[in-house]
C-alpha cells in the first residue's frame, strides 16, 4: 500500500540508507484498435516513465535502475513505448542508467498495456517522507490535467523531474507529493494526517482540488516558509496555495 500512504515502497537496507521502490502503470492509452483514448505511444512512454520517477526523486532519492514491462508486441508498439522511456530518462538526466525490458511475444493485442517500476536508493537522514511541521503552508506546484488535455508531454503548465529537482535543494521544503489520480485534496488531506495535522483550505484557492491530475501533472508540497515573489518566478510554472497545516 505504500509508506505512510505514499504511492513509494520503502524498506530499510542498513544502518544508513533505505531502498525505494515506485511504479506506474497504463492501460487503453496508445494507438492500439481498442485503445479508449489515441495518443502515440511515445508520449505513452515519456509521462509513464515520468510519474515513477517523481515518486521516488520527491522522497529524496536518488535513481538506480527502472523496469519497463510492455504488455504488447517488441515492434510497433514496444519500440516507439521505450523511445518516449528513454526520452524522459534523458530529460531527467538519467540516460545511462540500467533499464530491463520485457514485451509480449506469444499473443497479439488490441489494448496498450505499459507497466514502469523505478528503483532508488535514499539516505535515512535525507528522506522526504513525513517530514511537514504544524503551521506548514501547502502549495500546488503545475496544474491537473488528464486525458485530451495531455497532448504534450513539454506543456510548462504540468510539472517534471527538474521541478522537483527545484525544490527538493531548499531545506525549508518538506514533504512533496506528486498528485495522480486521486487529485489535490485527498493528497494534501493524507499528508496532514501523516503527520498529525489536519489540512485548512485556503478559501480563495481556484483550483479543482478533486480533479484528477492523470500522470502526476501537479504536485503539492509543504514549506516552513512564505515563498516569496522571487522565488515563485524562479519556478516558472502555475502555483497556488492550497491551505496549511493546523
Amino acid at each position: 500500500m505504500g509508506f505512510l500512504g505514499r504511492d513509494v515502497e520503502v524498506v530499510s537496507i542498513n544502518e544508513t540508507q533505505y531502498l525505494l521502490a515506485a511504479c506506474d502503470s497504463c492501460g487503453a492509452i496508445g494507438m492500439k484498435e481498442l485503445d479508449a483514448y489515441k495518443i502515440s505511444w511515445f508520449i505513452t512512454g515519456k509521462l509513464t516513465t515520468r510519474v515513477a520517477l517523481l515518486e521516488v526523486i520527491s522522497t529524496g532519492g536518488v535513481v538506480q535502475m527502472v523496469t519497463v514491462a510492455i504488455s504488447n508486441e517488441p515492434s510497433p508498439a514496444g519500440d516507439e513505448l521505450i523511445k518516449g522511456v528513454k526520452d524522459e530518462l534523458e530529460s531527467a538526466g538519467l540516460a545511462n542508467l540500467p533499464i530491463v525490458i520485457s514485451t509480449e511475444k506469444n499473443m497479439p493485442t488490441q489494448q496498450t498495456g505499459l507497466g514502469v517500476s523505478v528503483i532508488g536508493v535514499a539516505e535515512k537522514s535525507n528522506l522526504r517522507i513525513g517530514t511537514s511541521q504544524p503551521r506548514d503552508s501547502v502549495y500546488c506546484l503545475g496544474l491537473p490535467k488528464v486525458g485530451p488535455e495531455l497532448s504534450d508531454p513539454e506543456d510548462p503548465e504540468i510539472v517534471n523531474v527538474k521541478s522537483v529537482q527545484a525544490l527538493i535543494k531548499n531545506p525549508w521544503i518538506h514533504d512533496i507529493i506528486p498528485v495522480g489520480s486521486r487529485g489535490i485534496r485527498l493528497e494534501a488531506e493524507q499528508l496532514a494526517a501523516s503527520v498529525n495535522s489536519r489540512l485548512q483550505v485556503e478559501p480563495s484557492c481556484a483550483l479543482d482540488l478533486g480533479k484528477s491530475a492523470g500522470p502526476s501533472t501537479c504536485l503539492i508540497f509543504s514549506s516552513s516558509e512564505v515563498l516569496d515573489a522571487n522565488y515563485i518566478r524562479e519556478l516558472n510554472m502555475p502555483l497556488a496555495k492550497i491551505g496549511e497545516l493546523a
